[in-house]
């Protein structure tokens, strides 16, 4: 436990090591526009915006731990931008969107957001909690550009310009804590298993458990775990050995894969309930597939992209054609609204004739009941709250359009409520 302590706060002096340097490293670069230009139609710009384009970043994971989910955000959003671009642009001007692929190492991901800060408006794709809270006091002090990541640590919360769409990790694991209550059975001086990575998503969403837990009155199973730990044959004997009857998984896919079928081979069949990043339908295909099937749910701050609505319908028709070899996957949800959000402040913002980063910024406040088609309605005028507390509880199932169905439609549990993230 030392070590791995240790371990994390080098991580953490690393990163603020890298985001010292790439701060030294800018100061002295001239930036693309002073926000005080007047371009086409009488409209304010800034960095990022021409009189012809809008550009946006996308710092995504296409080769690492979320090379799956990355693939499809990325593609959601590509899609997004392209149709966007066919219907005439937004205040005139085409968008474009560069993507740069960090493969989850903070080296490349800080490097990254180096390089296309000066050129763009904003993020629409941010992949990675601690790469997010790395350059967080970049964001705060001197860049001032919007970014919407795929990220929901607690940690990103109060800034005007990092803005975190749905519920936090610790908001959705009290959600997903509820289900396990309600639904599976869990009670009163029960344990309950929490495996989860080192760093800002792991451990923010094991502040909600805990205080789930200290509600339900469960006592809650440690067991943390890096990126590059794939095999959980070590946490599932440790916990199957403390008695666990549930289990919430804070990691990736692949974690939670490996988790659930060593789990199932064990005899540990006890359900297990994951954060929304910590599934990919394409595992329905691997040798886990029939456990996750039987004993997994996860929690996601939207509806699955097989939901039956029409924005949910169209968009799996289009993906499907423009993607017709890919699998369907939250990722292509998550995208997809990242992006109309970004659109449609974008929108206000022409409206507004101010396409700097502070009109963008100021547009995206005045946007409290945003319906991104998803089955959530955003509420973005409050920088210290996630836009909803809202979870929908989804089970694999590999019979339905994009591999999962769900089984508990939007709620907020009694105990998230009356938290405070």
């Amino acid at each position: 436990m030392t070590h791995r302590r240790q371990a994390v706060r080098g991580l953490a002096a690393a990163l603020a090591a890298l985001v010292a340097l790439t701060a030294a490293g800018c100061s002295s670069k001239a930036k693309t526009g002073d926000g005080k230009q007047t371009g086409a139609g009488g409209v304010k710009t800034g960095e990022g915006v021409t009189d012809k384009t809008i550009s946006l970043g996308a710092l995504t994971d296409m080769t690492g731990v979320y090379a799956t989910l990355g693939k499809s955000v990325t593609q959601a959003q590509q899609l997004y931008v392209k149709q966007v671009n066919a219907a005439g642009g937004i205040c005139g001007r085409q968008l474009e969107l560069t993507v740069r692929d960090h493969g989850y190492d903070p080296q490349k991901a800080l490097a990254a957001y180096t390089e296309l800060e000066p050129k763009v408006v904003g993020y629409a794709q941010f992949i990675g909690s601690p790469f997010v809270a790395a350059v967080k006091p970049r964001v705060d002090g001197q860049d001032k550009g919007l970014v919407l990541p795929q990220a929901w640590s607690a940690s990103l919360l109060g800034s005007p310009y990092i803005r975190v769409l749905g519920a936090t990790y610790d908001v959705e694991t009290i959600n997903a804590v509820d289900f396990l209550v309600k639904e599976k059975g869990l009670k009163s001086g029960d344990k309950l298993g929490h495996v989860y990575f080192e760093g800002d998503y792991g451990e923010n969403a094991l502040k909600g458990s805990k205080h789930a837990a200290g509600e339900a009155g469960l006592t809650v199973v440690e067991q943390k775990i890096k990126p590059t730990d794939n095999d959980m044959s070590a946490q599932v004997a440790a916990l199957k050995q403390a008695g666990v009857k549930g289990i919430v998984i804070s990691a990736g896919p692949r974690q939670a894969a490996s988790l659930v079928g060593v789990a199932a081979a064990t005899g540990l069949r006890v359900p297990v309930v994951g954060n929304n990043s910590a599934f990919a339908p394409q595992l329905l295909g691997t040798q886990a597939g029939p456990a996750l099937e039987k004993m997994y749910w996860f929690a996601s701050p939207s509806l699955p992209i097989g939901a039956d609505t029409p924005t949910a319908k169209k968009l799996v028709a289009d993906y499907r054609a423009a993607y017709p070899s890919d699998a369907l996957d939250n990722g292509i949800v998550a995208g997809w609204t990242a992006a109309s959000v970004f659109g449609e402040a974008l929108k206000k913002a022409c409206a507004e004739k101010d396409l700097t980063r502070a009109g963008v910024d100021k547009a995206l406040l005045t946007m409290t009941s945003y319906d991104a088609g998803f089955g959530m309605t955003h509420d973005l005028g409050d920088p210290k709250a996630p836009s909803s507390r809202e979870s929908v509880i989804i089970q694999p199932d590999k019979s339905v359009p994009g591999g999962m169905r769900t089984v508990r439609p939007p709620f907020v549990s009694d105990a998230a409520k009356t938290y405070t993230p």
